[in-house]
C-alpha cells in the first residue's frame, strides 16, 4: 500500500476516528485504526465494539492495500509532522509501514487487516434529519445522561424521531432532561430507541464541523448508523426498558419563580466556586430576592442575592452547584421559570416555551 495526504488531513481524520478507538480492550487490533486505499479512496475506521466511526480521508492512492496502525501513536506521529504532503507505505510482503513528511521518517509496526472486526450492513430505510435541530437537541439533553455503567440503560438517551420532531430523554436519576425540537425529517413511521449518550455527543462534535443541512440515518435491529460529511458513525443500541419518565414529572407546583437568565447563571457559576466537598447552593427566596449561597467549613462562604418577584412563604431548597448550572444553562432562554413543590422535592427549570424542562433532585439541608 502507497498513499499521499496531508498532514492536517491525517491529523483531522485521525483525530475523528480515534474517538472510538478501544481503551479497555484486551484485543491489540481494537487499539488501532484500519487504513483502506482502495482505487481512489481512502477511508479509516476504528471500533470498540460498540461504537465504531469511519471517515474519508483526502489522498492519492499511488498503490491499493489496507493494515492496521497503532491508533495513539499514529495520531502523536501525524501531529508532529512538518507541515505538508505525507507518504504512507507499506512495500509488499512486510508488516512495516513507513510514514514519511519532509525529512522525517518513521516506521510503524502494523497488523494485517484481516484481523479487524467487520463493518456491520445495514439494509433498513435511509431518512434524514436536520443537523442544527438535531445538534441542539443531543447538546441540550446528553449532558444529563448517566456515567455509571452499572445501570446501562441510564447511560443512554430515549430518542424518538417523528416526521415533525425529535425528542430526546436523558437521566442519570439525579437529573431529567427532556427536549422536543420542531424538525423536518424523512422518516417514514415514528422510531424509538435508546442511544448511548457517547454516540450522540460524538455525533454532535462531528456534525458541528460540518456544513451539511441533515445527518442521515438508517436503524438497524439493535444498531444505528448515522452519516454526515464522509464521516460514518454505527452504534449499538441499549436493550432494557427507559424509565417512565412522564411519572417523575410532577404536573402541579406550589411556588414558581421567574428569573433573568444570565443573572442566575452567573450568579449560580460565582457562589458554586464555595460549594465544595459535596456543600450544596443554596437558593432563598423571601420578599422578592432570591439569595444563592455556599458554604464550605475550610474554605470559606459566598452569597449573592438578586431582586426576583416573589411575595409567598419563605422558601430554602439546596442543589448540586453542578447540577444546577448545568440545567439553568441549558434553558437558553430569559426568563427562567423555577418551580418547586417543597425543599425535599425535585424542582423544575423551563424556558417560556414547552419544548425544554429540567428535572433537579433537591439536596436536603441540614439547617
Amino acid at each position: 500500500m502507497k498513499l499521499v495526504t496531508s498532514k492536517q488531513a491525517l491529523v483531522d481524520c485521525l483525530s475523528i476516528v480515534n474517538k472510538a478507538v478501544s481503551s479497555r480492550s484486551s484485543i491489540q487490533v481494537l487499539s488501532g485504526v484500519l487504513i483502506e486505499a482502495i482505487d481512489e479512496s481512502i477511508t479509516l475506521s476504528a471500533t470498540d465494539m460498540e461504537i465504531s466511526i469511519k471517515a474519508s480521508l483526502t489522498g492519492d492512492v499511488q498503490r491499493a492495500g489496507s493494515l492496521v496502525l497503532p491508533a495513539r501513536i499514529a495520531g502523536d506521529i501525524a501531529r508532529s509532522l512538518p507541515q505538508g504532503d505525507v507518504i504512507l507505505e507499506q512495500k509488499l510482503g512486510e508488516t512495516q509501514v513507513e510514514i514519511r513528511a519532509g525529512e522525517s521518517v518513521f516506521d510503524l509496526h502494523s497488523l494485517p487487516a484481516t484481523d479487524f472486526p467487520q463493518f456491520p450492513s445495514f439494509t433498513g430505510e435511509r431518512f434524514t434529519v436536520s443537523r442544527a435541530a438535531f445538534l441542539e437537541t443531543v447538546d441540550r439533553v446528553a449532558p444529563s445522561a448517566s456515567r455509571d455503567e452499572t445501570r446501562p440503560v441510564l447511560t443512554g438517551v430515549l430518542v424518538h424521531l417523528a416526521k415533525r420532531s425529535v425528542r430526546m430523554v436523558a437521566t442519570d436519576s439525579y437529573r431529567l432532561s427532556v427536549k422536543e425540537t420542531p424538525v423536518d425529517s424523512s422518516v417514514p413511521e415514528s422510531l424509538e430507541a435508546i442511544v448511548p449518550a457517547r454516540t450522540l455527543i460524538e455525533l454532535s462534535r462531528i456534525a458541528a464541523a460540518s456544513a451539511d443541512d441533515a445527518i442521515s440515518v438508517v436503524a438497524g435491529e439493535n444498531q444505528m448508523l448515522f452519516e454526515i460529511a464522509g464521516v460514518s458513525i454505527i452504534s449499538r443500541l441499549i436493550d432494557g426498558q427507559f424509565p417512565n419518565y412522564r411519572q417523575l414529572i410532577p404536573e402541579t407546583f406550589d411556588y414558581e419563580v421567574a428569573v433573568d437568565h444570565d443573572e442566575l447563571l452567573e450568579a449560580v457559576r460565582r457562589v458554586g466556586l464555595l460549594a465544595q466537598k459535596n456543600a450544596p447552593l443554596r437558593m432563598r427566596f423571601s420578599n422578592n430576592t432570591l439569595t444563592v449561597s455556599a458554604e464550605s467549613q475550610d474554605v470559606g462562604k459566598a452569597v449573592e442575592a438578586m431582586p426576583v418577584q416573589y411575595s409567598g412563604e419563605d422558601l430554602e431548597i439546596g442543589f448540586n452547584p453542578e447540577f444546577l448550572e448545568a440545567g439553568v444553562a441549558a434553558v437558553k432562554e430569559s426568563p427562567v421559570y423555577l418551580r418547586f413543590i417543597s425543599p425535599l422535592r425535585p424542582g423544575l427549570l423551563k424556558g417560556a416555551g414547552e419544548d425544554f424542562l429540567y428535572l433537579v433532585m433537591p439536596i436536603r439541608l441540614n439547617d
